[in-house]
């Protein structure tokens, strides 16, 4: 091996440890809080350890190519063992990489545009209050009934917190408080995830009115595919921005469902 090309592979190498081991540190950081707070605790604890092992995979692929560690293991038997590894490995991450790239430009596309309907998908509360993204997606929304007086909100989002408040009725509380009337808005608040969400709306609504679809970001990819499934033939999308510290796990958990679902 050239002595340029180990140069370049230990720079790739050093980069891909700092930003796999960034993510790492913000999943361990993250999903322990969010368990801690939300309803349903078994799913996002199950979300979490799918998200460890990913990180896992991730930083081993990161470690073999800052310090080749697969490689080099005798005796033959063992180097073949470590070949065999270093594959598995290196496919995992390409897998997991370009699902994490479908949801990064899945969440770029804004193509908005003026609709009667407007579907805001909810999102868990913590401790019983919308997080900083459920804020960012009601904001988002608000300033899309500014621009187009005529459109009405459909709220979505059931698992009900201590009190009894779905997501759907803490999003109506804040948006009335927000000044925006409660004519525009319309609830769906059985639903206990966006799949459910969707095929309830179909019944609101038809499913090939033209709609805008907002929610953060890091979610709006798998949104479309389940509202698509659902029947719906004709969104708009419409992300909010997400907290800069907590997308990255938000972002292994849509892959982990994206999986999931590809798996199904």
């Amino acid at each position: 091996m050239s002595e340029k090309f180990s140069g370049l592979r230990r720079i790739a190498g050093e980069i891909l440890l700092a930003l796999f081991g960034l993510l790492t540190i913000e999943v361990v950081t993250v999903m322990p809080a969010k368990i801690s707070a939300v309803v349903l605790k078994s799913d996002y604890r199950e979300l979490f350890i799918y998200e460890i092992i990913l990180c896992v995979v991730l930083l081993l692929f990161a470690l073999d190519v800052r310090f080749d560690i697969f490689n080099g293991w005798k005796p033959v038997i063992l180097k073949a063992t470590g070949l065999v590894f270093r594959v598995v490995v290196f496919l995992l991450s390409a897998v997991i990489l370009f699902f994490c790239g479908k949801v990064m430009i899945g969440g770029l596309i804004d193509n908005a545009g003026q609709a009667d309907y407007v579907i805001v998908l909810g999102l868990a509360l913590e401790n019983g209050n919308a997080t900083p993204d459920l804020i960012s997606r009601l904001e988002t929304a608000r300033d899309y009934l500014e621009e187009y007086p005529e459109a009405r909100l459909i709220l979505t989002g059931g698992n009900a917190e201590a009190q009894g408040k779905t997501e759907a009725q803490v999003m109506r509380d804040i948006l009335t408080e927000w000044g925006v009337s409660a004519d525009r808005l319309i609830l769906e608040d059985r639903a206990q995830n966006t799949q459910e969400n969707f095929g309830n709306i179909a019944v609101m609504i038809p499913p090939d009115e033209p709609v805008v679809m907002i929610s953060s970001d890091y979610h709006m990819d798998r949104a479309v595919r389940n509202a698509t499934e659902s029947g719906f033939s004709n969104i708009m999308r419409h992300p909010a921005p997400s907290g800069f510290f907590t997308y990255g796990a938000n972002m292994l958990s849509e892959v982990i469902l994206d999986l999931n679902d590809l798996i199904k």
